[in-house]
């Protein structure tokens, strides 16, 4: 085939599988696929071997965040796409092995306005899924079983399908497609639910997202800030993460879940094959008959478009507190009385002391209850809240494109 692919790189302190990963893309794929590598203020040589690879291979490009602290692969992802040459990108983790044969099975059903993902084989350190093989061939490069992998994928290997409907990395599209809806956006910055988030918007683009069974990477699975210190196995060599998420990574992930629910009205969906569910997205507003604790109204505002609550001090604290976690402008979405020209178009008005976990599940799904079986015009009681359809407009397609970014 005449078609090359960038493969799109960001690494941060990860250096060991970075080599491991760029060594199996040459071995397995050869020299023709451009490979765009950005180094995220990393502690462990990666700027000195990026250099030193870039100056041996041609067809190598790199960048180089400075610091003093993290850009995260969010906005990296986007950086290697702005420099990479070839019309295809794919965004391809630092921990994954090439298969061979992976360029061309990506190739075989990529073009313009279709999404293609590869298929991963990993370790069992997460639960099995419909869109993943689990397989144990090792889980640090040091002890990785390149030779058996080989000939388990080249003789025993077998998928009764071609291909699927969902998307994961590595996941390959046209540049001119990424780039047409702005890309990744910043909201979720460094990283958590970026992907989620763009895997949404393609949807909404009408882009069709196929996972190829046939070409096939080795996942050492979350290689980067997720976990602080890499994956053990047991004396009876069961797998495991030696420690748990790193804090930093805890908080972001808390961060970015609250921002894509503030955009998306619901957490993330998808189906068993990780093709993404876009539940519509309504303007919701939030009247609160009395004031509460501010943990509770932190439950609440990412649930709705407004919240009034008759609290100008819990107002000012909460904002003060929460700002810095997001680009939402919380002035404009919570108040102390009720907007004379409300921009939302449903309103739910309660008592948020008397609210329980069946309430907080209600507002959760309050988004689907709507669209199921809400009428334009209709007022209804349930549990404590008190619900009035002015409209039913559906918001979902304004977050296609991050004009922001």
């Amino acid at each position: 085939m005449d078609k090359t692919i960038s493969f799109i790189q960001p690494s941060r302190s990860n250096l060991k599988y970075l080599k491991w990963s760029y060594e199996s893309i040459r071995k397995n794929l050869g020299y023709r696929h451009e490979i765009c590598m950005a180094d995220d203020f990393s502690d462990d040589g990666t700027w000195e071997w990026m250099k030193e690879i870039a100056e041996k291979d041609s067809n190598v490009k790199i960048h180089r965040n400075n610091g003093p602290t993290r850009l995260g692969h969010t906005i990296l992802y986007d950086t290697l796409v702005d420099i990479a040459t070839n019309d295809i990108v794919m965004i391809y983790h630092a921990d994954m092995y090439s298969l061979p044969g992976l360029d061309d099975k990506i190739l075989k059903h990529i073009k313009p306005g279709v999404v293609v993902s590869g298929t991963r084989i990993e370790p069992p350190l997460h639960p099995q899924g419909p869109e993943k093989v689990i397989m144990d061939f090792g889980i640090e490069p040091e002890e990785f079983k390149e030779q058996e992998l080989l000939n388990w994928y080249n003789n025993e290997y077998v998928s009764t399908r071609q291909t699927t409907e969902g998307i994961f990395a590595p996941w390959a599209i046209y540049k001119e497609d990424f780039q047409k809806i702005g890309g990744h956006d910043k909201l979720f910055a460094p990283q958590s639910k970026e992907d989620s988030d763009i895997f949404n918007r393609f949807i909404l683009a009408g882009y069709k997202v196929i996972q190829t069974r046939e070409g096939c990477v080795y996942h050492m699975t979350c290689r980067g800030s997720r976990f602080a210190d890499g994956a053990k196995r047991n004396p009876n060599g069961e797998v495991f993460m030696k420690n748990r998420e790193t804090d930093e990574w805890l908080s972001q992930n808390v961060r970015s879940t609250r921002n894509f629910i503030r955009k998306w009205g619901t957490t993330v969906e998808h189906d068993e094959y990780l093709k993404p569910i876009v539940t519509p997205v309504y303007n919701i507003g939030f009247e609160l008959e009395e004031s509460c604790e501010i943990n509770l109204l932190r439950e609440l505002e990412p649930w709705c478009s407004h919240i009034t609550i008759p609290d100008e001090e819990l107002i000012k604290k909460y904002i003060e507190l929460e700002q810095s976690n997001t680009d939402y402008r919380l002035e404009e979405r919570i108040s102390s009385v009720v907007p004379k020209n409300p921009t939302y178009d449903i309103r739910v008005i309660f008592n948020p002391n008397h609210m329980t976990q069946q309430s907080l599940q209600i507002l959760s799904q309050l988004s689907k209850i709507i669209q199921d079986s809400g009428e334009e015009g209709q007022r209804f009681q349930l549990d404590i809240f008190d619900i009035w359809i002015e409209q039913m407009v559906e918001h979902q397609e304004d977050n296609i494109v991050c004009d922001s970014n």
